[in-house]
């Protein structure tokens, strides 16, 4: 299957780019220099996934994605040079799915899209893995060296999001929107209860820890680097 993808983007050259970039890793896409465009177009084109400018002359993408969001729960991610907290706060509460900030890496974009295609179309049981740790996304099982290691569903979802994003700092709130969603009703800081039970469960050295490390004055990140 052909997934199809719709970018809405005003600038020529980082619309082409990423179609480009895109068609290269097998998706059926379509550019649009404008929102009302796109939208009249959504309903025959029928995506599988969005990549929305905010910053564009007529309709904003604030009103694309509410536009979206009234018809579809396909994923959204914003392409935007406004990646302040707020303005991603402001993205996620109106329903996008993930943020990229401008300037950006063309093959991370397609990764972060090859990531929401799986999660969101993909069947298939399929094994993440990083070092020695292995999750299986079917069963929703988390091995060490082959070894069963005992997680709770918030665990998996967390970590989920972790394997997904390696190497990439997450902000408390980018972790609650995207593992568990704005229904939850716990503190920001709750999270770092969270990752404080996977770390007894997965680290050798909780004092150095390897995989799970705070980014200090932001959040989290999995793996990569060596700042903790």
């Amino acid at each position: 299957m052909t997934y199809r993808i719709m970018i809405v983007e005003d600038e020529e050259k980082i619309r082409e780019t990423v179609k480009a970039y895109l068609e290269q890793a097998g998706y059926a896409v379509r550019a649009y220099a404008g929102g009302l465009d796109a939208l009249g177009d959504f309903g025959a084109f029928k995506p599988h996934l969005v990549v929305l400018d905010i910053s564009m002359p007529g309709i904003s993408g604030w009103d694309v994605l509410k536009e979206v969001r009234a018809v579809s729960k396909i994923p959204v991610l914003m392409l935007t040079a406004l990646n302040t907290e707020p303005d991603r706060l402001k993205g996620f509460e109106h329903g996008a799915d993930d943020y990229i900030g401008k300037p950006f890496s063309p093959r991370e974009l397609v990764s972060r899209v090859n990531v929401f295609i799986r999660r969101v179309y993909g069947g298939a049981d399929r094994v993440l893995t990083y070092d020695d740790l292995a999750l299986n996304t079917e069963q929703k099982t988390l091995s060490k060296n082959g070894e069963n290691i005992p997680i709770t569903t918030r665990e998996y979802d967390l970590l989920a999001l972790f394997f997904e994003n390696i190497g990439y700092p997450l902000t408390r709130e980018q972790i609650i929107q995207r593992a568990i969603g704005f229904e939850y009703e716990g503190f920001d800081r709750s999270i770092d209860a969270f990752i404080k039970n996977i770390r007894k469960k997965i680290e050798d050295d909780l004092k150095n820890p390897k995989y799970i490390r705070t980014k200090y004055g932001y959040g989290y990140v999995f793996g990569g680097g060596d700042e903790h």
